[in-house]
């Protein structure tokens, strides 16, 4: 596989005053917070879907020499693996809150992203919407909301990949064909399905199927974050989008990641292979689907992560960092609740007594 060492992750000086550029979320560009010196990200580069079966075949995985620079650590608690640039330092880990212990390290090469979603949203949006997010359920603790403002939201690159396929699905099965005796006023009675061997083929292309390559965040909660507007929001992989944030490396790689599309295109195609049956039930006894001018792409995208410990349980809470929708766990005051119970009775209570005078 095409890969990259993590010197495509670095630091970009400010031409004007010396100081780190860090990426704009506002201006889609670098910017310097000292000066204000600002850097057009520019790229002549068009993202391309890359042939999956041609990278499983290579002989010789390529690598780049290892940066002098970026450093990367893991996290003793989850074992997050954590790619940073100094004068960067890894403080707590993003996905669990554990204090980083273990010393950094060179970071090792990673395969090369093919596109990137670019942060839209900055850390003070962020920040604001969070407490919005909070404030608006009443039986969230009074203490979490102003514990949560002392927390870290660290703006973090997923890994994910794409895969594309044409597939065609070979089945076999039964149709069943229902018929019912009906009364004078059209109830159906004495219902019976007579069924009847059939084969067949159907097939389906596959565009995008998006694959989390991360194991640290649930994946049903990932796909809450949807949609990334994948067609409209990726951008043609520049390190510059870096500046500022962390990334980390993908835990899933690119043939296990196939397979969990795989399981996502096989929902469809049972769908498409039920209605090809037709009648009015369907019973599948065995399919074959190949999949053929498979592609993938490797992509990044932006999520910021606050993870917090109240009452020695852990929650996470994670922002799509292009669209700002957020997903989290929130602790309940049992206060609260226990309140709203008694308010609750007391109310019924007090009509059942008017209404009984």
């Amino acid at each position: 596989m095409t890969t990259t060492s993590q010197s495509d992750i670095k630091r970009y000086p400010c031409s004007s005053c010396g100081a780190e550029l860090e990426f704009n979320t506002e201006q889609a560009q670098l910017k310097c917070n000292y000066c204000g010196y600002q850097e057009v990200i520019s790229s002549d580069r068009v993202v391309e879907e890359k042939c999956f079966n041609q990278q499983l075949n290579s002989d010789r995985i390529k690598l780049k020499a290892l940066s002098e620079t970026a450093l990367e650590v893991s996290c003793s608690d989850c074992g997050a693996n954590i790619i940073f640039e100094p004068p960067q330092v890894a403080g707590s880990c993003p996905f669990c809150a554990a204090n980083i212990v273990t010393q950094p390290k060179l970071a090792e090469p990673i395969i090369t992203p093919e596109a990137v979603i670019p942060f839209t949203i900055g850390r003070k949006k962020v920040s604001k919407n969070l407490q919005q997010w909070l404030s608006k359920h009443w039986f969230v603790p009074n203490e979490l909301k102003k514990l949560a403002q002392l927390e870290k939201i660290q703006g973090v690159y997923l890994p994910f990949w794409t895969y594309d396929a044409d597939t065609a699905t070979y089945y076999r099965g039964e149709r069943g064909i229902t018929e019912c005796d009906e009364d004078e006023d059209g109830n159906s009675s004495n219902c019976t399905t007579s069924w009847s061997p059939v084969s067949g083929q159907v097939g389906r292309f596959f565009d995008d199927i998006l694959v989390s390559g991360t194991n640290l965040i649930e994946s049903d909660r990932l796909g809450k974050l949807e949609p990334w507007h994948l067609q409209e929001s990726l951008k043609p992989y520049s390190p510059s989008y870096l500046a500022g944030f962390e990334a980390q490396r993908s835990q899933i790689d690119l043939e296990d990641g196939f397979e969990i599309a795989k399981n996502i295109m096989a929902c469809q195609i049972r769908d498409d292979v039920e209605k090809d049956i037709g009648g009015d039930e369907q019973r599948i006894h065995h399919l074959s689907t190949s999949y053929n001018a498979t592609t993938f792409k490797h992509i990044l995208l932006p999520v910021w992560l606050t993870s917090y410990r109240y009452r020695n349980k852990q929650y996470q809470v994670i922002i799509n960092g292009y669209t700002g929708k957020i997903k989290g766990d929130r602790p309940l005051s049992n206060f609260k609740i226990v309140c709203t119970v008694l308010a609750c009775i007391a109310l019924v209570g007090l009509i059942i007594f008017l209404c009984s005078k």
